[in-house]
C-alpha cells in the first residue's frame, strides 16, 4: 500500500497518477497536472483528436479527458511508462492490424512515451468512433 505524501490517500500501487486535491474540470487542466514528460504527448493525442472530430464535446469523464457526442467517443490518460487511449473495444478491433506494434486490450491502446505517437492513426480511431456509434 503506498500513501500519497502530498493528500494522504492510499493506493495499490507505488506512485499512483491522481489528484491531490480538486480535480481537473478541463482537458488542458488535466494535462497541466501531469508530470512535464507527459504533457506534450498528451497534448499531441489531444490535438490530432480535436481535429478529427471538432464537433464532439471536450470534457473530463472518469477522471480522463473525454471527448463525448451522445455518448464517450474517445478517453486518454497519462500512466507510468505509458499513455492510454480508449476508443472502445469496437475501435480496437477494427484497426487491430494496424496496432501490432502496440499492447492492446479490450478497448485499451497502450503508446509508450519511448515510441513516436502515431497521430494520423490516432485521429483516424477517433474520426471511426465518431461515426461508427
Amino acid at each position: 500500500m503506498w500513501i500519497c505524501p502530498k493528500c494522504s490517500r492510499s493506493f495499490k500501487n507505488t506512485e499512483q497518477i491522481h489528484y491531490c486535491g480538486k480535480p481537473p474540470a478541463t482537458i488542458e487542466e488535466y494535462i497541466a497536472a501531469q508530470p512535464e514528460e507527459a504533457q506534450d504527448y498528451l497534448r499531441q493525442i489531444n490535438a490530432a483528436i480535436k481535429a478529427s472530430i471538432p464537433e464532439a464535446k471536450e470534457k473530463i469523464s472518469w477522471s480522463m479527458p473525454t471527448y463525448w457526442k451522445g455518448r464517450n467517443l474517445s478517453q486518454f490518460a497519462a500512466s507510468k511508462r505509458h499513455i492510454g487511449l480508449y476508443p472502445g473495444p469496437e475501435a480496437v478491433e477494427a484497426f487491430a492490424a494496424r496496432l501490432t506494434e502496440y499492447k492492446t486490450s479490450k478497448g485499451t491502446i497502450q503508446l509508450p512515451y519511448r515510441k513516436p505517437l502515431p497521430l494520423e492513426l490516432i485521429g483516424e480511431i477517433a474520426k471511426w468512433c465518431a461515426e461508427n456509434h
